[in-house]
């Protein structure tokens, strides 16, 4: 069973809309915030890859919205792999109520789905590309070390 990295973190009243709920695209911004953390999970960070001329755009996003959360709530980025190959990698996301990390024992959690209420349901893919050229590479003829740090994680949740 895959692992969900969980990151916990308090909406900002910058992140509100006139309406009190947080404005749609921050929910694309929270799923950046869990890839990133994902990834720093394995001992990768992206500034590292940056550095080593990789980069890992987004090619398609989707979001589907159930609750919102408002100004000050608590809310959990739960973020996992879905698939991965050595030129692709999908990422899916659910932001959650609530401070997950106490009722987990920690910031992963092993399930199906995260416990608590699904405000949003997604996920991201995304394509491994030289930041020179922006065409496709072999992450594992690239950067084996870490192609193998990745795909341990999203294998085993370690």
């Amino acid at each position: 069973m895959k692992i969900w990295s969980l990151h916990p973190l308090r909406v900002r009243y910058q992140e509100t809309d006139r309406m009190g709920v947080v404005y749609h695209a921050n929910y694309l911004t929270w799923f950046e915030i869990g890839r990133t953390e994902w990834v720093r999970r394995a001992g990768i960070s992206y500034l590292e890859m940056e550095k080593k001329g990789l980069l890992l755009p987004v090619t398609d996003v989707e979001a589907s919205f159930g609750k919102p959360a408002g100004y000050d709530d608590w809310v959990t980025v739960c973020t996992r792999v879905a698939e991965l190959s050595a030129v692709r990698v999908r990422f899916e996301s659910r932001i959650v109520g609530g401070d997950l990390t106490e009722a987990a024992n920690g910031f992963t959690y092993e399930g199906d789905e995260p416990p608590g209420a699904a405000l949003v349901r997604g996920g991201t893919r995304h394509v491994w590309v030289k930041s020179d050229s922006w065409r496709p590479i072999r992450l594992d003829r690239e950067a084996p070390d870490w192609y193998a740090a990745l795909k341990d994680l999203a294998h085993t949740g370690d």
